[in-house]
C-alpha cells in the first residue's frame, strides 16, 4: 500500500488509522471537518475536497459518523423516534459516505487491488439484532450497508480488482461511544486501528461488496 486517503481522519478512528499508517511508510492524506472545512452531509463539499485530489489511492477509507446528532440519544422505545433524528442520522452515517463513494471513484486504480471502506456498526445488521431500540442509527447503518454492498457491485464492473467493504471496528474508546461503553468490551483507537488494517490487508477481490467486523469475520446484513 503506498497511498491512503482518510475522510474523517481528525476523529478518533480516523487518526489512529492515519498514523498507523504513516508508521508503514504510508502516503496518507487526510480529511476532516474541523481541519479541512469537508461536510459529508453537503455534496458540493465533498465534491469540492475530493476534486482538489489526484489519486490513485490504494485505500479510501470513510471513518465519519456519530452516534448522537444535536443531543439526540439512541432510542430505547418507539416513542422516541423523531422525524428530525432519523434524518440526521442518515445525512451523517448513510448519505455521507455514500456520497463520498460517489466522488471517490475516479481516485481509485483501474487496474490493481485497492480498498474503499466504510466504518459501519454491528447493530446496523438486520440479521444480528435481536435487542430492537436505537431506530434511528440502526437503520442509517443498515441502508449504508446496503448502499456498500450494491456499490460494490457497480465498481466491480469498472474496477475489476477494487474491493468495496463495510467495516464494523468494535466498540472503541473514543468520545463518540463514551456514554455507551458499560460492559462492553472496548478497546483503544490505537488497536482498534491494527484491527482494522489487518482486516483490510487480508481482503481478497472475493471480499468485494461484503461486512466485516475487526476480527475479519464476516456480519450478517
Amino acid at each position: 500500500m503506498e497511498k491512503a486517503l482518510i475522510i474523517g481522519a481528525s476523529g478518533g478512528i480516523g487518526h489512529a488509522v492515519s498514523e498507523a499508517l504513516i508508521a508503514r511508510g504510508v502516503a496518507v492524506t487526510g480529511l476532516s471537518r474541523s481541519a479541512d472545512g469537508i461536510d459529508v452531509t453537503d455534496e458540493a463539499s465533498i465534491e469540492a475536497a475530493l476534486g482538489r485530489l489526484e489519486g490513485p489511492y490504494d485505500l479510501i477509507l470513510v471513518a465519519t459518523g456519530a452516534l448522537e446528532i444535536d443531543g439526540a440519544r439512541p432510542e430505547k422505545a418507539l416513542k422516541q423516534v423523531t422525524p428530525k433524528a432519523m434524518m440526521d442520522q442518515f445525512a451523517l452515517n448513510c448519505i455521507g459516505p455514500s456520497l463520498v463513494l460517489k466522488h471517490a471513484v475516479r481516485l481509485l486504480p483501474r487496474d490493481g487491488r485497492c480498498v474503499f471502506a466504510a466504518l459501519s456498526a454491528r447493530v446496523g445488521s438486520i440479521g444480528d439484532n435481536g435487542f430492537g431500540g436505537w431506530y434511528s442509527y440502526r437503520t442509517a447503518k443498515a441502508a449504508l450497508n446496503q448502499m456498500i454492498h450494491s456499490g460494490a457491485i457497480e465498481l466491480g464492473r469498472s474496477h475489476r480488482d477494487a474491493i468495496c467493504v463495510a467495516l464494523h471496528p468494535g466498540t472503541v474508546q473514543t468520545p463518540f461511544t463514551e456514554k455507551y461503553l458499560g460492559r462492553h468490551p472496548s478497546v483503544p483507537p490505537e488497536e482498534a486501528a491494527q484491527n482494522l488494517l489487518s482486516v483490510i490487508d487480508d481482503l481478497t477481490v472475493e471480499d468485494n461488496g461484503q461486512f466485516f467486523d475487526w476480527q475479519g469475520a464476516r456480519v450478517p446484513w
